[in-house]
């Protein structure tokens, strides 16, 4: 391909290509559905989009590379591999802070990544923790509701949704935590998202507060 043919949307969905990177996009392929690889996936190129559009640069205001590992694994608490005695975000924090241990990653970079994973549903919280941390949720949030999206074009969000179709992922994931739950209730601590699922779950409450998503969401389920 000669360097003037033009690839659309190909500086939109490129990804990072270190070894660390490629290494957790193969691992969430072996251990996630393919409706939670897409979701992870999206989540990263609608972060760096959202931090284009908030003026922040990567590589010098943010590590890309620790906002990709940052929304690639930031749903490995919804896995086997992944499902211990915590909150799911907590059990996939721990389990992302062994992948980057395991790579040499310096301390503060993995307490980056623990932050933003187990922080993830907590607003208010995380987008105070630094700018990867404040990023991950909001890439995190526009793909699972679109709130916020605004910015983004219809024609950026067809591309990503074609690279990466939905696959009915906001089903998929109040499923998965609700099973999760529905066997260890103690994944479910009051106050908590996994705890207002369980709160939740079995009642018309439910399927009215997913309702209430994917009515007001740009994308659908």
């Amino acid at each position: 391909m000669s360097e003037e043919t033009v690839v659309p949307g190909r500086e939109l969905l490129a990804l990072p290509e270190s070894d660390a990177a490629l290494e957790a996009l193969e691992w969430i392929r072996r251990i996630e559905s393919e409706s939670l690889v897409n979701h992870s996936v999206r989540s990263f190129l609608f972060a760096r989009l959202l931090g284009r559009h908030r003026g922040v640069a990567p590589g010098t205001d943010y590590d890309p590379e620790l906002l990709f590992l940052a929304c690639v694994l930031h749903d490995v608490g919804l896995t086997e591999i992944g499902n211990g005695g915590q909150r799911f975000e907590v059990d996939g924090a721990d389990l992302a802070a062994d992948f980057m241990n395991a790579r040499g990653f310096s301390a503060q970079a993995v307490d980056t990544i623990w932050q933003a994973i187990a922080l993830h549903t907590s607003t208010g919280i995380v987008e105070r923790r630094g700018t990867v941390c404040a990023l991950a949720k909001g890439g995190i949030s526009i793909d699972v509701t679109a709130s916020g999206s605004e910015f983004i074009t219809d024609d950026d969000a067809r591309l990503i949704h074609d690279a990466y179709p939905r696959l009915s992922t906001v089903h998929e994931l109040f499923d998965a935590i609700g099973g999760q739950i529905d066997a260890r209730p103690e994944k479910a601590p009051p106050m908590s998202l996994p705890g207002e699922i369980a709160r939740l779950r079995g009642t018309d409450g439910l399927a009215r507060f997913k309702e209430q998503m994917l009515a007001g969401s740009r994308w659908g389920s």
